[in-house]
């Protein structure tokens, strides 16, 4: 049994090169990508077309809700129980998607982090808005002081998530954190995609203005209301909920999802490029893909 596993930054051509893998292996996709699983995420996501959906069975393609508390822990947990169902008449799987926390819940394990307390998470989020971030760092490093050397403490979300889970548990969240990789009852085969910086930022580029032209405008208008829930921090919303609330044109907007889609990119690409394991290919090399793997 092996768990095939297609990665790569955003807009580099995961979706159509999974699809035809996943026919020639035939079996099914598990997606790894912490955002096309919402559903009301239609566009800025860019999930896979009705069309690609049906041409090969998804999992986890708009399954949940932004009202749902979905964490990379319950990913995980429901992840391994389709792919272990899924071994029982299949040789492989492909898991595929950018989401790196994803990708190691599935391959590695993660630790087992207290769930979210919705009640304290608002609390912390209503002080983050009054206080700011540096009194929130300030009491972190006082209840966690080797916290700092684990997380991104620039990060306001990974902030509020690890003082929420101090004081939810009464422990440091440094000392839940016990990284090491559970292990798994299948073979692991990972599988990179990358092209010229250039060519990828031209893709990301190309890829707003298609979701511009397909509604992506209205559909964040619609979502407005709920901007503050998690699931709506995500580029592609957040630029134009500043736009709709006067902080910048629609023009400045656009380009701002631009320039920060690339900027993930570049953050998927740094994160994947600590895995030794992986086997790099151009998006265009199916038959060596089919070879290596075979």
């Amino acid at each position: 049994m092996k768990l095939l596993v297609l990665l790569g930054a955003t807009g580099i051509g995961k979706t159509d090169l999974s699809i035809s893998l996943a026919k020639y292996f035939k079996t099914e996709i598990i997606s790894a990508d912490s955002r096309q699983v919402y559903r009301e995420l239609d566009i800025g996501t860019a999930p896979p077309s009705p069309q690609q959906l049906a041409e090969v069975k998804h999992h986890f393609i708009k399954s949940r809700s932004i009202f749902d508390e979905y964490t990379a822990g319950k990913y995980e947990a429901d992840a391994l129980e389709i792919i272990n169902k899924l071994f029982e008449t299949h040789d492989y799987v492909w898991l595929v998607g950018g989401s790196g926390l994803y990708i190691d819940a599935v391959c590695k394990g993660i630790d087992d982090i207290p769930g979210a307390d919705t009640e304290l998470r608002k609390n912390i989020v209503e002080r983050y808005k009054n206080e700011g971030i540096e009194s929130l760092r300030f009491e972190l490093t006082r209840l966690d002081p080797d916290i700092c050397g684990m997380i991104d403490i620039r990060n306001p979300q990974r902030v509020m998530r690890a003082l929420e889970v101090c004081v939810a548990s009464g422990k440091p969240y440094s000392s839940l954190r016990k990284n090491f990789e559970k292990s798994r009852r299948f073979d692991i085969v990972k599988i990179g995609l990358t092209t010229d910086r250039n060519l990828l930022y031209d893709r990301i580029n190309r890829r707003v203005d298609n979701m511009m032209e397909a509604g992506l405008e209205n559909e964040a208008r619609e979502l407005y209301r709920f901007k503050d829930f998690n699931a709506l921090k995500t580029v592609g919303y957040r630029e134009l909920f500043d736009c709709f609330d006067g902080k910048t044109s629609l023009e400045q907007a656009i380009e701002l999802i631009k320039q920060n889609t690339r900027r993930y990119a570049k953050r998927q690409i740094t994160w994947f490029a600590r895995y030794p394991e992986i086997k790099w290919f151009h998006p265009d090399d199916f038959d060596e893909i089919i070879k290596c793997i075979e």
